[in-house]
C-alpha cells in the first residue's frame, strides 16, 4: 500500500510557489540528500516529516541558500534560484523560523523582530502590534530577549517571519516549546496565511498536527522522499510505515540474555522526576541490564540524562542509587556515589582536545591517583590497560586526543568513565559520528559491561542500536515516558510509533 502511493501526487512547477528538483548533497563521503523533489503551492501547508538524521535540516538550509546543493535546482514562482546568500532568499519571499531561537539577548523583543526591515519605524510598530492582537499573544515588546522563556523566544522568531510577509514560510518544529493555547493561536494564524495564499513548509515530529493543519505531506527517510501526497490519502499507520526502512523486519537479531528481574532489586530508580525539558519520569534500572531510551530530537532524553548527572536543576521527584537518595546532588557527588555519563556531544563535552590520551583517560579519577603527589606510575598503568582492553589505536599515551579518529576518541571517553568504577553508566548517543568498525567495537564494549553486571542507560536515536542492545526499552514523547517495551516487543515499528506518539497497545489475539 505504501509503495503504491509513493510520489502519488505532485504539483507541477508552474503552479508552485516553491519547487525543489533532484537535490543532492554530500558532506565528505556522507550522502545526506539523494534526489529530493518537493513542491509547495500557494495556500498549501506541506508537512515535512522524518526521523533524526533524515536530512530535513540540510534540505531547508539549501532552500534558504545557507548550504549549496551538489546537484539539482530550486525554483521560486517558476524562476530558478541562483543566489548563494540567505538574505537573497528572504528577498525572494522565503523565511525560515528555526527550531532553536536565535535572538540578540540585550535587545528588546521589538528590536529583535524588526531588525533588518527597512521600513518606517512607526509603521513597523503598528504592524507588529496588530499582528500580536491577531495572534492573541501577550508579549511585552520592551522586554529584553534574555528575560524570555524558550516558548517566548519561539514566539519572537515566528513574529520575525510573519512581519516580513513571506510568500514561503518554513516552520521548523514551531510548536515544540509552545503551550496548548499558544499552539491553537499558531494554527489559527497558519489557517489565515493559507487563505492569503502563502505557502508553508511545516516540519514536525508530531504526527497528529499533520492532520490538523496540512494540505499535503512528505516523508523523508535517509535522504529520500518515501511518501508524498495529499493528507486525505494517508492514515497515521501509513505515515509511520513511511518512516521505517523498507527492509525492516519485525524479528530481532540474537542478543544476550536479559536479567532475571524477579530476583533483582533496582540499582537506580527515578520517582516522578521532573526537570527542564521533561516531567514526571519514573523507571528502574537493574543490575546487569541495558535499558534503552529512545525518542525523537526534543523529546527530553538528553535533558533527563544531564539532570540525573547533576548538571541541571531537579524541579520535582526523587532519584535513588542503590537505595540512597541522590536527588539534586552535584556532578562531583553523583560521580562519587557511582554514576557516570558519556555525553552526546563528544567534541564539546567529552574530551579535552589539547590534552593527551593519558590525561583524557584518567582525569575522572584524579582523587584515586593523588594524595599529595600524583602517582604517575599508576596513571600510566590505568591508561595502558584501557588502551589494551578497548583496542584504542594510538601512537602512545602522549598522543593528543584531538588527533585520534572519532571512534578512538569515543573509546577513550568510555574508558575514562569506567575508570571511576560506576554503578550506573549513562550513554547518550554512544556511536554518534563514528564508522562501522568502531561502532561494532562500541557494541562489544557495551555488551561486555553488561556481562560484568554493570547497569547501562542507553540513549540513542538509532532504533537498530536500541533493538540490538537493549533488554528493555523506554520511549520518550514530549518530555514524558509514554511506553515501556519488554525485550520481545522491541522492534522498529513499535519504537517508531511510540516515539511519534501514535503507538497503540495490541489486544490479546491480535
Amino acid at each position: 500500500m505504501v509503495k503504491n502511493i509513493l510520489e502519488k501526487t505532485k504539483i507541477s512547477s508552474k503552479d508552485s510557489l516553491l519547487s525543489v528538483r533532484d537535490i543532492h548533497k554530500s558532506f565528505a563521503k556522507n550522502q545526506v540528500l539523494k534526489g529530493i523533489n518537493i513542491d509547495v503551492g500557494a495556500g498549501e501547508v506541506l508537512s515535512l516529516i522524518g526521523g533524526n538524521g533524515a536530512g530535513k535540516s540540510t534540505l531547508v538550509k539549501i532552500i534558504m541558500c545557507i548550504y549549496q546543493q551538489d546537484i539539482g535546482d530550486i525554483y521560486v514562482e517558476g524562476k530558478k534560484v541562483t543566489s548563494t546568500k540567505p538574505l537573497d532568499a528572504m528577498d525572494l519571499g522565503m523565511y525560515l523560523v528555526p527550531q532553536e531561537p536565535m535572538l540578540f539577548p540585550n535587545m528588546s523583543v521589538e528590536e529583535n523582530v524588526v531588525i533588518g526591515v527597512n521600513e518606517n519605524t512607526r509603521e513597523l510598530h503598528r504592524r507588529l502590534v496588530d499582528l500580536l492582537k491577531q495572534l492573541g499573544w501577550h508579549l511585552d515588546l520592551n522586554r529584553k530577549a534574555l528575560t524570555l522563556s524558550i516558548a517566548e523566544q519561539q514566539l519572537v522568531e515566528l513574529l520575525r517571519g510573519l512581519l516580513r510577509n513571506a510568500k514561503i514560510l518554513i516552520l521548523d518544529e514551531p510548536t515544540s516549546a509552545l503551550t496548548f493555547d499558544e499552539v491553537e493561536s499558531l494554527f489559527k494564524i497558519i489557517n489565515d496565511l493559507k487563505k492569503k495564499q502563502i505557502g508553508i513548509i511545516y516540519i514536525t515530529h508530531r504526527l497528529s498536527e499533520v492532520f490538523t493543519i496540512s494540505t499535503r505531506v512528505a516523508i523523508m527517510r535517509d535522504g529520500i522522499i518515501t511518501l508524498n501526497g495529499d493528507v486525505k490519502d494517508f492514515t497515521l499507520e501509513m505515515l509511520v510505515k513511511g518512516l521505517l526502512p523498507i527492509d525492516t523486519k519485525q524479528e530481532k537479531s540474537f542478543r544476550s540474555k536479559a536479567p532475571d528481574y524477579n530476583n533483582l532489586e533496582p540499582i537506580f530508580s527515578l520517582k516522578n522526576y521532573s526537570g527542564y525539558g521533561f516531567k514526571d519520569i519514573s523507571f528502574d534500572v537493574y543490575p546487569g541490564e541495558i535499558l534503552g531510551l529512545s525518542g525523537i530530537v526534543g523529546a527530553g532524553r538528553t535533558e533527563l540524562a544531564t539532570t540525573i548527572f547533576g548538571k541541571d536543576v531537579v524541579l520535582a521527584g526523587k532519584a535513588y542509587l542503590a537505595g540512597e537518595d541522590i536527588t539534586g546532588m552535584s556532578t562531583a557527588h553523583v560521580m562519587e556515589k557511582g554514576i557516570n555519563y558519556v555525553p552526546e556531544d563528544r567534541k564539546q563535552d567529552g574530551i579535552f582536545k589539547i590534552g593527551d590520551v593519558k590525561m583524557n583517560t584518567t582525569c575522572g579519577c584524579l582523587n584515586h591517583l593523588s594524595k599529595c603527589f600524583m602517582n604517575f606510575k599508576l596513571e600510566k598503568q590505568i591508561t595502558n590497560q584501557c588502551i589494551s582492553d578497548f583496542h584504542i589505536k594510538v601512537t602512545g599515551q602522549d598522543q593528543l586526543i584531538g588527533s585520534l579518529s572519532g571512534g578512538n576518541q569515543q573509546k577513550v571517553v568510555i574508558a575514562r568513565m569506567l575508570a571511576t568504577h560506576p554503578k550506573l553508566i549513562i550513554m547518550d548517543e554512544p556511536t554518534r559520528g563514528i564508522d562501522a568498525s568502531a561502532r561494532s567495537d562500541i557494541y562489544a564494549i557495551i555488551n561486555h559491561l553488561k556481562e560484568q553486571a554493570f547497569s547501562v542507560l542507553l540513549i540513542s536515536s538509532d532504533m537498530e542500536e536500541i533493538i540490538e542492545l537493549s533488554d528493555r526499552a523506554l520511549t520518550m514523547f514530549q518530555g514524558r515516558i509514554n511506553h515501556t517495551f519488554k525485550k520481545v516487543d522491541i522492534n522498529q515499528n513499535n519504537l517508531m510509533s511510540a516515539a511519534f506518539g501514535v503507538y497503540e497497545e495490541k489486544k490479546d489475539g491480535e
